[in-house]
């Protein structure tokens, strides 16, 4: 019997490639960067299964070009709106994601994004090569994390690891909002469930945790902005489109909100022209929130135990919900 076919989007680590090796199957994967949409269809045609990540769009014309042979999708992410799950449903096709194990990395970087923001890190950095140092009393105040509300918008996993980590900084409150309470999450991190209207109001740091679906898709308006406090910063770890992010611009142009830290943005890669970049007390960091060694092995292995229960006509151990 012939090999299985697998097309992988991205390059994968040396474990993840001596595993599929060692599962016999017929492995082609991109070293691009960026690989070409038109190399992507190419590519995938005639596979048994396909691995992703976030940045890759796999929709119907995608299944068209793979055609019959394909039986799953593995996404290695825990995302999953590149992935058009009901044309997949519809042609019987498996779809799993990696689920559980980004959640310590994705929540240290959001407390990494907190700090930077408060503290102007990335403006104090920048004075370094210029010699312009200043000892002025007041020249490069920020504020300290400790004494502040925190609101996170969606206590999952994430939500919840990063509420873990306020904790040792002494914040005096963490409010979170949601579709609906989650108790036990809660009691576990000391936090309160509120409205969004009134978590944006009373909070000093909004950190964004939810997933990107069509109730949270640009939930933050420049109405919401102006609802926050003006030295309050927004976070976002979640997805771009969480924010309207022209309305952000203009919140920072206006001074609305005392600034923000992104690792997600619209579109990915950020134009290098895009205004964001003209705000100092903008930090943009390009999606890195699940990198980690130890995170992108983790990943792996989940996306290869996907692959291979797709591929043997198994259930997936993680499928994606439906």
């Amino acid at each position: 019997m012939a090999p299985k076919k697998v097309f992988s989007s991205y390059f994968l680590t040396e474990d993840a490639q001596k595993r599929l090796e060692s599962l016999g199957y017929d492995l082609d994967q991109s070293s691009a960067d960026q690989l070409p949409r038109t190399e992507f269809l190419r590519r995938v045609k005639g596979v048994h299964g396909i691995i992703c990540d976030s940045a890759c769009q796999v929709d119907a014309e995608t299944l068209d070009a793979a055609g019959d042979t394909l039986q799953v999708i593995s996404t290695h992410s825990v995302g999953y709106n590149h992935v058009d799950l009901a044309e997949a449903h519809r042609r019987g096709i498996q779809t799993g994601h990696t689920p559980d194990v980004l959640t310590d990395a994705v929540a240290d970087l959001a407390l990494t994004l907190i700090l930077m923001v408060l503290r102007r890190v990335v403006e104090a950095a920048a004075v370094i090569p210029t010699g312009q140092w200043c000892n002025q009393p007041t020249w490069m105040l920020g504020r300290q994390l400790r004494g502040k509300a925190v609101g996170i918008v969606g206590l999952g996993r994430i939500g919840e690891g990063v509420a873990q980590r306020l904790r040792g900084f002494g914040v005096s409150r963490i409010l979170y909002s949601g579709r609906r309470p989650r108790e036990e999450a809660a009691l576990r991190v000391g936090a309160n469930f509120v409205s969004f209207d009134e978590l944006v109001r009373q909070s000093d740091v909004v950190c964004i945790c939810c997933s990107l679906n069509d109730s949270t898709y640009h939930l933050f308006t420049y109405d919401v902005f102006k609802l926050m406090k003006p030295t309050a910063v927004i976070i976002n770890i979640s997805r771009g489109g969480v924010i309207k992010q022209e309305d952000l611009v203009s919140a920072l142009a206006n001074k609305i909100i005392g600034g923000a830290g992104l690792d997600v943005m619209t579109p990915e890669p950020l134009p290098t022209d895009s205004h964001l970049l003209k705000y100092p007390n903008c930090v943009l960091l390009p999606h890195i929130g699940s990198a980690t060694v130890e995170a992108h092995e983790a990943m792996g292995h989940l996306c290869i135990d996907n692959l291979q229960a797709g591929l043997e006509g198994k259930p997936l151990p993680h499928p994606i919900p439906q």
